[in-house]
C-alpha cells in the first residue's frame, strides 16, 4: 500500500520543476491525480505518471482564475468522487528590479498567482474536504517568506510568499475542528525552471560550486526533496501536524547568513 492509496489529490504547478517531481511521488505512492499547470509541460507529466503505471488527468489553467480554480477542484471530485488533498504550486518569481522601478502590474501579477492562487485552491477545496471531516492542503511557500534575503530585489516575491504563511496559519485556525489540516513547506534554493537562469550563469562562469554556499548543507536543494516533504504532509503520517511553514533549505534559516554586498 502507498502512502497516499486511493487518495483524490490535485498539484497545481505540475508542468515541471517542484510540481513535476511531487506530481510523480504522489502517483507512486497510489494517488490520483488532477495535475494542473498554465503550460503543455502538465501533459508531459502526465505521461509521465501513466507510464509509470500511475493515474492522473491533465489539467491546462490559470492558478489565479477563480473559474478555472473552481473547476479543476470539481474535476478532481467528479473523476476519482473526492478530494483529499490539494497541493497550490504553482508559482512565478517577478523581476529582480530595484523597488523604485516596480510597477503596481508587477505586483498584481505576483500576487495573483503566488498569494490570490492557495487562497482560490483552499476556499474551493475546503467544503469537500470538510465534508468527509479529513483532508490536507499543502501551500508552496519560500524562505524568503521567513526571513528576508538581503541584496534580493524580489520584493513582491517575498511579500507574496510571507502572504501564504500568514494564509496557512490563519486558515488552520479556520478549519479548527474540522479534521482538515493545512501546512506550507518552504524552499530554499531549489533547482527548479524558476532559479535555472541562475544555475545556468554560474556554470558557464565556472562558480557552480558556490551555488548553495550560505546554507550548512553547502549546496542547492532538488525538487524532489521538496517533494518528499510535501508528501509527508499530505500524508496520515502527518495527522498532528497543522499551521505550520516548514523549511526545506539546506540550513539556511538556521542562522541569519551575512552578505557583504549589504
Amino acid at each position: 500500500m502507498g502512502r497516499l492509496q486511493g487518495k483524490s489529490v490535485v498539484i497545481t504547478g505540475a508542468g515541471s520543476g517542484i510540481g513535476r517531481a511531487a506530481s510523480l511521488l504522489f502517483t507512486r505512492e497510489g494517488a490520483r491525480l488532477i495535475a494542473v499547470d498554465q503550460t503543455e509541460g502538465v501533459k508531459e507529466t502526465v505521461e509521465m505518471i501513466r507510464k509509470a503505471g500511475g493515474t492522473a488527468e491533465a489539467v491546462i489553467a490559470d492558478a489565479g482564475s477563480e473559474q478555472d480554480v473552481k473547476a479543476f477542484v470539481e474535476r478532481a471530485v467528479s473523476t476519482y468522487g473526492k478530494l483529499d488533498a490539494i497541493w497550490p504550486n504553482a508559482g512565478i518569481s517577478g523581476a529582480g528590479l530595484p523597488l523604485t522601478e516596480q510597477t503596481v502590474e508587477l505586483w498584481e501579477r505576483v500576487l495573483r498567482v503566488n498569494l490570490i492562487g492557495p487562497f482560490l485552491a483552499i476556499k474551493h477545496a475546503m467544503p469537500h474536504l470538510i465534508a468527509q471531516k479529513k483532508g490536507a492542503i499543502v501551500c508552496t511557500a519560500s524562505v524568503a517568506g521567513l526571513k528576508t534575503i538581503v541584496g534580493s530585489n524580489g520584493h513582491p516575491y517575498s511579500a507574496s510568499k510571507a502572504g501564504v504563511i500568514s494564509l496557512v496559519q490563519t486558515t488552520a485556525y479556520t478549519l479548527a475542528g474540522t479534521g482538515v489540516r493545512i501546512n506550507a513547506v518552504c524552499p530554499g534554493l531549489i533547482e527548479t525552471g524558476m532559479t535555472k537562469p541562475m544555475f545556468d550563469h554560474a556554470r558557464a562562469r565556472g562558480t557552480e560550486g558556490k551555488i548553495g554556499q550560505l546554507n550548512p548543507l553547502k549546496r542547492a536543494g532538488q525538487p524532489e526533496e521538496l517533494a518528499a516533504v510535501g508528501l509527508f504532509l499530505a500524508s496520515d503520517e502527518s495527522s498532528y501536524v497543522n499551521g505550520q511553514a516548514l523549511a526545506v533549505d539546506g540550513g539556511l534559516t538556521a542562522a541569519m547568513p551575512y552578505n557583504a554586498r549589504f
